[in-house]
């Protein structure tokens, strides 16, 4: 598994809200049973005015996505099965969107 993958939700009581999980662990980690990922929803459905380095907003396939930082989870490797390209050339942002929900900078 890949850090910055992206991949498609396949859990149907979840997947309209948050169609994607990119995957934000290290590759170094990649023996354990689970991986860290942040949640993506169509820039629509939240209301981030006031958060936009938290939140950043990625085009995928010409619409746009919200990265839900602060709902970062870690779920089953077993879960993350359609990999659904890579948002690794956004890898800044992401990184930066994680700083500040833990760090406050």
């Amino acid at each position: 598994m890949n850090q910055y993958c992206l991949y498609k939700n396949e859990n149907k009581s979840s997947k309209k809200i948050y169609p994607f999980f990119v995957d934000v662990q290290s590759d170094l980690l990649d023996g354990l049973n689970s991986r860290v990922v942040i949640p993506l929803s169509l820039d629509k459905a939240t209301n981030t005015t006031n958060a936009k380095n938290l939140c950043p907003v990625f085009d995928i396939e010409g619409k746009k996505y919200i990265l839900l930082t602060h709902q970062m989870t870690s779920i089953p490797v077993s879960l993350l099965k359609k990999n659904f390209g890579s948002l690794e050339k956004y890898r800044y942002e992401i990184l930066s969107a994680v700083d500040i929900l833990l760090t406050g900078i």
